[in-house]
Parts: C-alpha cells; sequence; structure tokens
C-alpha cells in the first residue's frame, strides 16, 4: 500500500483483508481501516485456462505491460512491466457485499464480467519520468 502510493501515486488506503482457498472458491472480505468500502465475496474458475485473444475486450482488460502515473506536481511517471500473458479462466462470483463505488457516481449495473487467474510472477523496472516538452 505505501509502495503503491509513493512510487505511483495510486490511490490505495489501509484495510483488513482476509482471503481463505475452499477447495477452490477463493473467500475474499476486505474492510478499509477506519470504515468506508467494504467487498466480500466468493469466486472461482468455472472451466479451462485459455490465453485472450489479441483484439478481444479480455486481452485489452488484461494485458497491460506499463503502469502511467501523474505525481501531485503534474509530473507524468510510466512503469514497465513484463509478464508471460494471463492463464484466464471463465470465472463465477457471489458478491455479498459491495460498497467500493459509495459516494462516487458510478453506477453497477448489469452482470459483472468475471475472469479467474491464480497468478504470475511479474518484473517491473522504476518508474521513468517523462518528458512532455516538444
Amino acid at each position: 500500500m505505501v509502495a503503491a502510493r509513493t512510487l505511483f501515486h495510486l490511490p490505495y488506503f489501509r484495510a483488513a483483508i482476509d482471503v481463505d482457498d475452499d477447495a477452490g472458491m477463493i473467500r475474499y472480505q476486505c474492510q478499509r481501516v477506519g470504515g468506508g468500502p467494504a467487498f466480500c465475496a466468493t469466486y472461482g474458475p468455472t472451466g479451462e485456462v485459455y490465453r485472450a485473444r489479441e483484439g478481444t475486450l479480455e486481452h485489452w482488460l488484461t494485458e497491460r505491460y506499463c503502469l502511467y502515473d501523474v505525481d501531485k506536481r503534474g509530473r507524468v511517471s510510466v512503469t514497465e512491466v513484463h509478464h508471460v500473458p494471463w492463464p484466464l479462466q471463465p470465472a463465477q462470483a457471489s458478491m455479498t457485499t459491495n460498497t467500493m463505488t459509495s459516494g462516487l457516481d458510478v453506477a453497477l449495473e448489469g452482470a459483472p464480467l468475471l475472469h479467474f487467474a491464480r497468478g504470475i510472477d511479474v518484473v517491473v523496472w522504476p518508474p521513468e519520468r517523462l518528458s512532455l516538452e516538444a
């Protein structure tokens, strides 16, 4: 959390998080420390591993190889990220609590688009400040 806020200027907050693997289904509970948004769900894979095809929404959502951020002084940085393509699986989820968008002008409508991945190794390079001068 501290590294995400300091290095990448991401709006991360301290939270109490509990994660359990119960026969392949993941039980996840998260509550921001001091109150605020909470999220509780059970989720897991429902099918075989596959790789997202280029040009698909799945590929666009999952295959990210750099992170751009802007600091408080308006300076832009880029962080390069390297990883193998995500081993995706179709997924199911049962959400019992989701107040992550409370207080925001965001409406969560319709069925969620779900994917599952056990994880991959990632190599991250140090952030590089970009020069925006012509």
